[in-house]
Formats: C-alpha cells, sequence, structure tokens
C-alpha cells in the first residue's frame, strides 16, 4: 500500500494512492479550513475501518441497517508534539432488528480484532525513516 504526498503550498497537501484517489489534507485554522487536517483524518480513518466491518457482521446476522453513524473524538497534548491522549468513538446504530448486545459485540470484535487503524494506533509499531533530497521535480 502506497500514498504519496504532494506539496500544495505551506499549509496544503494532496494525497494520492496508487489507484488515483485523491485526499486534500490542510493545517489552516478552524475557520480556513478547505480540508481535514492530517489528525482529523485520523479519526475518520480510524472510525470508517471498524464501520466496514460492523455493517457486515450486522447483515450476517440479517438485521437491517438505516444508518451507522460513529462520533469520533479526541483530545490532544497541548505542547508539541500534539499527540492524542484519549480518543471517544460513540457509534450510533439505527435498526428496526438488531439488539443493543449484539450491536455491541460487533463494534467491539471490529475494533478490537478487525480494523487495521486501531491496530495501528498501537505503541509497538515499527516506524522507519528515509530522507531524500532532489534538485529537479519529483512530479
Amino acid at each position: 500500500m502506497k500514498v504519496t504526498t504532494h506539496l500544495v503550498s505551506d499549509y496544503q497537501y494532496n494525497n494520492i494512492n496508487e489507484s488515483g484517489n485523491e485526499l486534500p489534507m490542510d493545517m489552516y485554522p478552524a475557520g480556513e479550513k478547505e480540508a481535514f487536517s492530517p489528525t482529523q483524518a485520523l479519526l475518520g480513518a480510524l472510525a470508517s475501518c471498524a464501520a466496514v466491518d460492523i455493517v457486515q457482521m450486522m447483515k450476517k446476522k440479517r438485521w437491517q441497517v438505516d444508518d451507522l453513524v460513529i462520533e469520533t473524538v479526541g483530545t490532544r497534548r497541548d505542547e508539541n508534539p500534539k499527540y492524542f491522549t484519549a480518543i471517544t468513538q460513540t457509534f450510533k446504530l439505527v435498526s428496526p432488528d438488531a439488539d443493543e448486545e449484539g450491536f455491541r459485540k460487533s463494534v467491539m470484535l471490529a475494533v478490537d480484532k478487525y480494523c487495521s487503524v486501531a491496530s495501528t494506533l498501537r505503541d509497538d509499531i515499527n516506524v522507519t525513516i528515509v530522507t531524500e533530497v532532489h534538485r529537479q521535480p519529483i512530479r
């Protein structure tokens, strides 16, 4: 899996995956934002990753899924680096036939076992940094 990030301006970047899909991001203040910030995108990725598995589990149980809303709230440090110190997710299912316990079990299974984004947030991941300086445009 590969994502290439290109500079658009000092505070704007465009991410492109191997299929050519684009995800713009910016680091502007809240009132000037045109896109997600990287940390907002991480929270969205965390929720979306679990959502896919939750919906599939609900459908395997033959439960109707009319809507699934996930509110993900991240609390960050005030000092740099401003990493997340806590993340709270609230999962809300709209379904005429699902039960609370079955939904809770599906959510926990999705988050704890299947969601690769949640697993990536663990502290034992190995990150390797490689640097290169180019004299010509890369694009």
